[in-house]
């Protein structure tokens, strides 16, 4: 027969062994997901720096194009942007007659 006291001591490093196993193993799945969450973090910044630089260019471009767009003509400058003034413009008469009216039928309704 063997001693309990050993048997005991075995059974408490057996479990020790496999608790410290355990533990390394843990924290060789974390240190492993870390690294692969910095390399995606670092990807999607790369990603995101390309596009906003891609956005930049493309509004250079734009305005490099409506700056060649002006026209001039009876001393009047006429550009992109006020065809956008009359839009914005022609928007706001639209929101004032609707309001008139939403007024008129409120005041039909009470």
């Amino acid at each position: 027969m063997q001693d309990p006291l050993v048997r005991a001591f075995f059974i408490g490093r057996a479990a020790a062994d496999l608790l410290f196993e355990k533990l390394e193993d843990g924290l060789t799945d974390l240190l492993s997901d870390l690294g692969k969450f910095e390399s995606e973090q670092r990807e999607q910044l790369r990603t995101f720096t390309d596009a906003v630089l891609e956005r930049a260019a493309q509004q250079e471009t734009r305005a490099a194009e409506d700056l060649s767009d002006v026209v001039q003509g009876d001393g009047v400058v006429f550009t992109r942007e006020t065809e956008l003034q009359a839009t914005v413009d022609g928007l706001r008469a639209e929101i004032a007659q609707l309001r008139s009216e939403l007024q008129r039928y409120r005041s039909e309704i009470t």
